[in-house]
């Protein structure tokens, strides 16, 4: 069963950032909720009750620290500070507020979603999940001790294998973009060829049992959930 989309409250005055960072962030299987100031931000803070939080600091009627530090009082929802590059104090105490990260301006749709995938991993998983062992089928993944099996069989993987395998088993039944899978197992600053990718799946079909890992055309791949394997 797909997951429900994580709400993603982007707090910020100007069009030209909102509107196409709104879309790529609906693109990604995110939903986007929008506030221009910080009153408005605070109303839906509360109302919506976001996943996490995209923060300006300059807003039309205050200041986005004003709103972070209002959030802090009563709510642990991840936050992420949006500012100019002239803002470093304001960025230092966001941070000391309770911010999680920062992004400074300008900046790429592609680097805010990248971070706020880091901080979502960071802030919900809960302690010692993302080390436990995971087995679909045949396949068995330990993460702690970066080990695989097909069968009971050790498998050798490259580093860059096991992470993409990694990530595809957490995902298990769902499709993971393209953009998702070279952000978190290359760098959201990897301007290699995406061809990469392709050739690393292909890799892994070969050494895992067929079926396993799906195409999903022009999106990303899927592994097989574990009742498809039953």
């Amino acid at each position: 069963m797909a997951h429900a989309k994580r709400t993603i409250l982007l707090i910020e005055d100007e069009e030209s950032i909102t509107t196409p960072l709104a879309e790529a962030l609906e693109r990604d299987g995110f939903h986007a909720e929008i506030a221009h100031t910080v009153a408005d931000g605070l109303a839906k803070g509360r109302a919506v009750r976001p996943d996490l939080v995209l923060l300006d600091i300059g807003l039309p009627d205050g200041s986005g620290l004003d709103v972070c530090r209002e959030l802090r009082t009563s709510s642990s929802v991840p936050i992420i500070i949006l500012s100019a590059r002239g803002e470093e104090a304001d960025r230092v105490v966001g941070l000391e507020l309770g911010a999680d990260d920062y992004v400074v301006k300008p900046f790429s749709a592609r680097e805010v979603i990248a971070r706020i995938r880091a901080v979502l991993r960071r802030t919900s998983a809960p302690a010692g999940t993302r080390d436990t062992p995971i087995e679909i089928g045949a396949v068995r993944l330990d993460p702690a001790k970066r080990s695989t099996t097909l069968n009971g069989t050790s498998v050798e993987l490259s580093r860059k294998e096991f992470d993409l395998l990694a990530l595809l088993m957490q995902e298990a039944g769902n499709v993971v973009t393209r953009e998702r899978l070279i952000d978190e197992v290359w760098d959201v600053n990897w301007f290699g060829s995406t061809k990469t990718l392709d050739v690393h799946i292909s890799t892994l079909r070969k050494k895992l049992q067929p079926g396993l890992i799906h195409t999903a055309r022009g999106v990303g791949f899927r592994f097989s959930s574990p009742e498809e394997v039953a």
